[in-house]
């Protein structure tokens, strides 16, 4: 099979090979070819030289070292060019991020200027980025920034959890609730809970320091870059800040936690001392326990006090509804509706929920057991709670 596969070589190769073999054993009074028994071998041996391209089978009659010898220096040097290739690519997708098709085609365009390719990368994902701006993204995270008495809370969105995974995407999401903290707008309330629009945080200037992604850049342009690099629509939706005063301490959670202050869920709430003093442990124990319960009671409001008339009247007449379909008299059904109307008040309102981590007593009587161990009165200031996506149609 060998030599059938040798015989269907092109006539100007064996004539090659001939003409190398003959100078060869001439050269060495043909022994080298005569001294092995096994011709048939020997041929099929030699068909890896047939095999090369076109350049092998170039000739220099009087000289054939010439050839192989301009051969190897072309070889060489295109190998180092490959190489050199290679490692623009590498660095360009290292610096960018960006799939390995598009870091080809931009280094490619720009006649491999690393430089001049990433301004062109740069270029081109925020034309895509624009273009997917209007797809819907509402996976992310929420990203938390919080010191002793103030709490901000932002909301980053993506279109997959995967994007939502990476370091590049969490590290933006990081930066913008640093930012967040540390505004101070005098036309806000000092205490309680105020939102922050998104459109006022993209203005800010960040000062990033992560390899993919540094140096100052507006918040807009920080999530128009990320987006280019992920290939989604990123989307900042909203920022909340909650401050606490003198006499309050904040407390948070986070659930499904990727890494210290992201999540997927968030509860943040004050608890208020009445003689100020925050040292005690017990006090940062419950108020980090009432931040969890906020998360998984998902309370609406703080007191009954609290709830809204509209919200009250709405459920008042869901559930006549329901009694009234039970055929009962009417001073039955006004009983069933008032019964009924306190357990929505257990559902709904914080301090009359049965506490998560011990369901025999309520929020309420947690309080008022931490009042004592405290030494002084403590109540709940305010409080909130948000969830990734929530409220966005999928």
């Amino acid at each position: 099979m060998a030599f059938r596969g040798v015989a269907k070589r092109s006539h100007g190769a064996i004539t090659l090979y001939s003409k190398v073999l003959s100078s060869s054993s001439s050269s060495n009074g043909g022994t080298a070819f005569a001294a092995s028994r096994h011709k048939f071998s020997t041929w099929a041996s030699k068909r890896v030289s047939l095999d090369q391209p076109k350049e092998t089978q170039f000739t220099a009659p009087a000289n054939h070292s010439c050839g192989s010898v301009f051969f190897l220096r072309r070889f060489s040097a295109e190998t180092s060019s490959t190489a050199d290739q290679l490692s623009l690519i590498k660095q360009l997708r290292e610096r960018t991020s960006a799939p390995i098709k598009d870091v080809k085609a931009a280094l490619i365009d720009s006649n491999w200027d690393i430089e001049a390719a990433q301004k062109d990368l740069r270029k081109r994902g925020k034309v895509l980025a624009s273009k997917k701006a209007s797809r819907t993204a509402a996976e992310g995270l929420l990203a938390l920034a919080q010191n002793e008495g103030k709490a901000a809370l932002i909301e980053l969105n993506c279109e997959t959890d995967f994007v939502a995974r990476n370091e590049i995407f969490q590290y933006l999401a990081l930066a913008l609730a640093k930012k967040t903290l540390l505004v101070n707008n005098s036309s806000r309330p000092a205490l309680g809970i105020f939102p922050v629009g998104p459109e006022y945080l993209e203005e800010l200037t960040l000062n990033l320091e992560h390899p993919k992604i540094s140096g100052e850049i507006t918040g807009h342009n920080a999530i128009t870059e990320v987006a280019a690099k992920m290939g989604e629509n990123v989307k900042l939706r909203r920022g909340f800040v909650l401050s606490a005063s003198t006499q309050g301490v904040v407390s948070t959670y986070l659930h499904t936690s990727p890494q210290p202050g992201l999540g997927r869920i968030a509860g943040v709430l004050s608890l208020e001392v009445e003689d100020g003093n925050l040292q005690s442990e017990a006090l940062r124990r419950v108020g980090s326990e009432l931040a969890m319960h906020v998360v998984a009671a998902k309370p609406l409001f703080l007191t009954k006090e609290l709830v809204t008339s509209e919200a009250l009247e709405n459920e008042r007449e869901i559930l006549k509804s329901q009694a009234e379909s039970s055929g009962k008299s009417q001073m039955a059904i006004e009983k069933m509706v008032e019964g009924r109307l306190r357990k929505y008040y257990e559902d709904v309102v914080l301090m009359e929920q049965k506490f998560v981590m011990n369901d025999s007593i309520t929020v309420k009587t947690l309080l008022d057991n931490l009042s004592k161990v405290v030494g002084s009165p403590v109540k709940i200031g305010n409080f909130f709670r948000m969830e990734v996506g929530e409220g966005i149609e999928r």
